[in-house]
């Protein structure tokens, strides 16, 4: 278990590492991730260890939701100040999404699967 926290942080601080070295404007824990799914997949997929750790982090995600509800709690005043541009945000966001996940499940869909006639 510690070597796969170990190599899922280390992954992170290289993301973050890069990230920061060069400006770029993804974050550095998503290009950790996009490091550790090339990594993962050049290996063949993830072992044992790495697997069962991974699921463990996966049973106990909510746990990362409470600092950010404490920070809502703390400043709800801002939350009420603002609360129009935040509603709009959201609703566009949310938009946007269904639209995106809506158009390329309809290009996966066109597309033939590996090994089928065209």
């Amino acid at each position: 278990m510690i070597s796969a926290l170990s190599a899922l942080l280390v992954f992170q601080l290289i993301g973050e590492v890069l990230a920061r070295s060069l400006d770029l404007p993804v974050p550095g824990p998503v290009l950790g991730m996009l490091l550790l799914f090339l990594a993962l997949m050049l290996r063949g997929g993830p072992g044992a260890e790495l697997r069962t750790t991974s699921q463990n982090l996966l049973q106990h995600l909510s746990l990362l939701f409470v600092p950010a509800g404490t920070g809502i709690m703390v400043h709800l005043h801002r939350v009420a100040d603002e609360w129009l541009p935040l509603l709009l945000s959201l609703l566009v966001s949310t938009l946007a999404t269904l639209v995106v996940t809506a158009l390329t499940m309809k290009l996966c869909q066109r597309s033939p699967a590996p090994g089928e006639p065209s």
